[in-house]
């Protein structure tokens, strides 16, 4: 028998360094990443859009034009334009030509060549100052005292609109990326209760031996950690790179206008395999440390 070597022995680990079943708990872990990588997203460009859109409404207002029986369409417009480019606040008022405001009522009433003897109302669009925006009152006060026949569209529904669906947006957003990040706890915290299942007899004797429970629940802390951090860098990195894609297909404003993704985008998938690494450690320790108080 030959003589056994101090210097080369070293003692097995308490989890073995792979297991069969580690492939199919890295994928699961990096699809859920990946799924809320993608949430995220969809937030932070459903939220620029908004922001875009709100920008857009706040520096901008409509004014309806209707002539009065002495005057033309045209006429009125032009005389509305020159009222609203003398209230302070009002960078520019100019009239809409005729086929712009045929074009936009055309979705509505269809082909406007048809309705000639339809009196059509004129547009006039108003350029706020961004700084000191006048106020769709000081607007209609202006109008009303040249005796014009207008209505004013501060465009204050619309942004309400957008704001409420953006707000929902997020919420949504949040439930989702919440319900992804309890499901990646609850599978590493059955991969736990099946690990610590397979080792009870081990457990027991580093009991005997004098092992804490802290100590033991420790190991399947840094085991899924691990395990759950790669998982995330796989996820996050598949999400960087269909953002990308998006990106790329879209142009300038991503994907769709409605959805404008950006470069600058794709940092926010970074911390996911930290984010990830955390939701395992703490799930993992939770449970070890409930089924060794169990087992013992």
């Amino acid at each position: 028998m030959s003589e056994f070597d101090t210097e080369r022995w070293r003692p097995a680990p308490f989890l073995p360094e792979a297991d069969a079943k580690d492939g199919s708990l890295v994928f699961v872990v990096a699809t859920l990443c990946f799924l809320a990588c993608l949430t995220l997203l969809a937030v932070l460009a459903a939220d620029r859009a908004a922001r875009g859109w709100t920008g857009h409404l706040t520096n901008e207002a409509t004014v309806i034009v209707r002539p009065k029986t002495n005057e033309t369409p045209d006429g009125a417009a032009a005389r509305a334009a020159e009222t609203l480019a003398g209230v302070p606040g009002v960078v520019e008022a100019r009239a809409l030509e005729k086929e712009k405001a045929e074009a936009l009522i055309a979705p509505w009433l269809g082909d406007a060549a048809d309705l000639e003897d339809l009196p059509i109302p004129r547009l006039v669009s108003v350029l706020l100052d961004p700084e000191g925006p006048a106020t769709g009152q000081a607007l209609d006060s202006a109008l009303k005292a040249q005796g014009l026949d207008a209505i004013v569209d501060d465009h204050s529904v619309w942004m309400k609109d957008i704001e409420r669906s953006a707000d929902t947006a997020r919420a949504i957003g949040g439930a989702v990326f919440t319900l992804i990040a309890v499901a990646a706890g609850a599978v590493v915290a059955f991969a736990t209760r099946a690990g610590l299942a397979a080792r009870r007899e081990v457990v027991e004797v580093l009991h005997l031996s004098g092992a804490e429970d802290a100590f033991i629940a420790g190991l399947f802390q840094i085991r899924f950690a691990r395990m759950a951090a790669t998982a995330g860098l796989f996820g996050a990195g598949a999400a960087a790179i269909m953002g990308a894609m998006l990106r790329v297909a879209g142009g300038g404003d991503g994907l769709t206008p409605v959805l404008p993704i950006a470069w600058i985008d794709l940092l926010a998938v970074a911390p996911a395999p930290l984010a990830a690494a955390g939701v395992a450690a703490i799930s993992a320790r939770l449970t070890a440390q409930a089924l060794i108080r169990d087992m013992m």
